[in-house]
């Protein structure tokens, strides 16, 4: 064994990637032809192990450990469980020797918490605290705490210098994972249970959406059968979004995670048209569930007529009062109008059977079914409870104006009726240009026929931006599991933007999920949150402002541009450093700057196209800036970006966005002046 420490250390990295490889292998050469009774049997089996292959995957780039706990000799009643004068090498995955001993240990595990919880004033039984430095995937470096040293000043706290530097790397791709970087507050909410719901308010940089997606692959770990039978599903705002965010749970070693936009939950009609604001803020509204109900509950009748019922020589009459009793009593227990529909005959087809036992028949549970068959029955279901298309029932809604009046009475204004009506009348489903919000009422329609397919766990992020009916949406596809909320009140940028979590908790259907707020800001500098938070009071009053724990300020500037060349110019400024650089522009100037930039001969990429060495130049409408992070940015037009919104709260908030989507460094650029609350 080498004696000098780092050289020890790398010849435990070689050994885990060893012994990594080797566990793969015993995987792949697994031979499963004689342990399945069947080809279905197979065929899982077969997907399993491949999964199992791809999640024992060694990234060259990525470093197998990034950390190590000494744990004292000492016994303790606290300590963690089996590691009393334990090492243990904490990284994203586990590895174990061909004994089976642990060589890397999850950095899930109940004995990895004290790598993110330990402190000198609570070591947990920790002597020493080791982080590793990797370049381009080799050990380089480590860092010592000696958590237990009685020498250590109990007060003490320095700031690790590898922690820092692992925050501020460049990034060039997608986003990475945080597990070499996970603070104490964030653990905590990585690490809070299955069965609750938390809605995590955090400022720019403040980690909440790698929070969301650790906690994730935290659950997975802890609750693997029970998310497997139910699965999970992570929601974003758009495909930028997904895109840039899909390597991190794969790093991580969990390939079986959905993805999904809320358009893509709610796709029952092809979405060809748009909404006016205030049209979109009534559509969302959560009174237009009570609407929906209605219009879709007035289709079933009381009936008139008896139903008879022939079998054989014999008829068999249910009187009409016997009939509206069985549909009163299915109306009253509120089940789903499909099921209702369903169970109908059968209920029907009971009270013939009543009948015949009265008679001295002896009838079983085929006769039942076959008297449910029977066309006298079929017919009166048919018309007593007939069947609905969601989207239909959607379309009329918002075509026929005594339809929409009989059901929306007491609950929408006449205004609000007027502004859901269209203009002009609809042939059919397919021929309407729905709008995204259509495509939500139809969802809603469409669970009141039939439920909804819940999931294990849902993460739901920049979640501010969902109107109630959304939440209704996204809640019905967890109604049976739990959520991870994540978003910022301060970037709300629709119309019916979330005013509080609270009210989102409620329409979401989890009124007793649990608030958390991060304040400490890991990913932007200090100089450009502290600019950017200038206009906190006047687009989120009372929101605690992000506080930058950055070493390193950054590197921010404001300049005055003659014209488009001065943007271009900043731009190849700041890829003479290392890492991305994001130009964000208001949606109404991304073509000039597209322009100059071709003019220019800078390349660049779309949002959701992956940076690489050779183009890091992302030009991104500020529309689409939500959620995405790059090195340096530099940000056009201010004012522009504020003017391009329906209102001036909203282009604030909008304006806010892009100020903070810089890691390293930001430039601003204008030529008209800047707006008044950032002075």
């Amino acid at each position: 064994m080498p004696a000098d420490p780092l050289a020890r250390e790398r010849a435990h990295l070689s050994a885990s990637r060893a012994a990594l490889r080797a566990m793969r292998e015993d995987v792949e050469s697994l031979d499963i032809r004689d342990v399945t009774a069947n080809w279905v049997n197979a065929e899982v089996l077969a997907r399993q192990i491949d999964e199992r292959i791809k999640a024992l995957a060694d990234l060259s780039d990525t470093p197998l450990f990034f950390g190590r706990l000494d744990y004292l000799d000492a016994p303790g009643a606290d300590r963690a469980e089996g590691a009393e004068g334990e090492r243990f090498y904490i990284g994203r995955r586990h590895v174990h020797d061909g004994e089976g001993d642990p060589m890397v240990i999850d950095w899930r595990a109940p004995v990895s918490q004290p790598f993110y919880r330990a402190a000198r004033k609570d070591p947990m039984n920790v002597a020493l605290r080791r982080r590793f430095g990797y370049t381009g995937g080799d050990l380089t470096a480590y860092e010592d705490e000696h958590l237990s040293d009685p020498a250590e000043p109990s007060g003490a706290a320095t700031t690790s210098k590898l922690l820092q530097q692992e925050i501020e790397r460049p990034r060039v791709g997608p986003m990475r994972d945080i597990v070499a970087t996970i603070q104490p507050e964030q653990d905590e909410i990585v690490r809070s249970g299955l069965s609750g719901t938390v809605c995590v308010q955090g400022g720019p940089g403040t980690g909440k959406t790698a929070v969301g997606l650790h906690r994730v692959a935290y659950l997975l770990y802890a609750h693997r059968e029970r998310l497997a039978r139910t699965g999970t599903l992570v929601i974003g705002p758009n495909r930028s979004f997904l895109h840039y965010i899909e390597q991190v749970l794969p790093a991580l070693g969990e390939l079986t995670v959905q993805q999904a936009t809320v358009g893509d939950l709610v796709a029952h009609v092809e979405v060809r048209g748009a909404d006016d604001a205030a049209t979109a803020i009534v559509k969302g509204d959560a009174r237009m569930a009570e609407v929906l109900r209605r219009a879709l509950y007035s289709h079933v009748t009381m009936p008139t007529e008896p139903v008879v019922v022939v079998r054989g020589s014999r008829r068999w009459r249910v009187p009409a009062y016997e009939l509206e009793d069985i549909v009163r009593e299915l109306l009253d227990r509120g089940i789903r109008y499909g099921a209702a529909r369903e169970a109908l005959p059968q209920r029907i087809a009971h009270a013939v059977l009543v009948q015949m036992e009265r008679a001295g028949e002896a009838p079983d549970d085929r006769v039942q079914d076959a008297v449910a068959r029977n066309t006298a029955v079929k017919a009166a279901v048919k018309a007593v409870w007939p069947p609905v298309d969601p989207a239909k029932l959607v379309l009329r809604l918002l075509t026929d104006a005594d339809f929409l009046v009989e059901h929306a009475d007491g609950i929408l204004t006449e205004d609000e009726r007027k502004t859901l009506l269209w203009a002009r009348p609809v042939r059919s489903v397919k021929s309407a240009k729905w709008s995204a919000a259509d495509a939500v009422l139809v969802d809603e329609a469409a669970d009141l026929v039939e439920r909804t397919h819940s999931l294990g766990h849902v993460v739901l992020d920049e979640a501010q931006d969902l109107s109630p009916m959304q939440y209704r949406a996204v809640g019905r596809r967890c109604t049976t599991g739990s959520a991870t909320v994540l978003g910022d009140l301060a970037q709300g940028t629709t119309p019916w933007a979330t005013r509080t979590w609270e009210e989102a908790l409620a329409h979401l259907g989890k009124s007793d999920g649990l608030i958390e707020e991060l304040t400490a800001g890991f990913r932007v500098p200090t100089d450009v949150i502290t600019y950017a938070s200038r206009l906190l009071p006047h687009i989120a009053p009372g929101l605690t402002p992000v506080a930058s724990v950055r070493e390193n300020p950054g590197f921010f500037e404001i300049r005055t541009a003659a014209g488009d060349a001065e943007v271009v110019s900043a731009c190849e400024e700041l890829l003479r450093n290392e890492g991305s650089v994001g130009l964000i522009a208001a949606d109404a100037r991304v073509p000039v700057v597209a322009e100059a930039l071709t003019a220019a001969g800078l390349p660049y990429l779309a949002p959701g196209e992956e940076t690489t060495a050779e183009t890091r130049l992302t030009l991104v409408p500020a529309s689409l800036a939500k959620g995405l992070e790059y090195d340096y940015v530099v940000l056009d037009e201010p004012r522009a970006v504020v003017d391009g919104e329906p209102d001036e709260r909203t282009g604030l908030r909008r304006l806010y966005v892009a100020l903070t989507r810089a890691v390293s460094g930001l430039i601003v650029t204008h030529t008209a002046p800047l707006p008044g609350q950032l002075s």
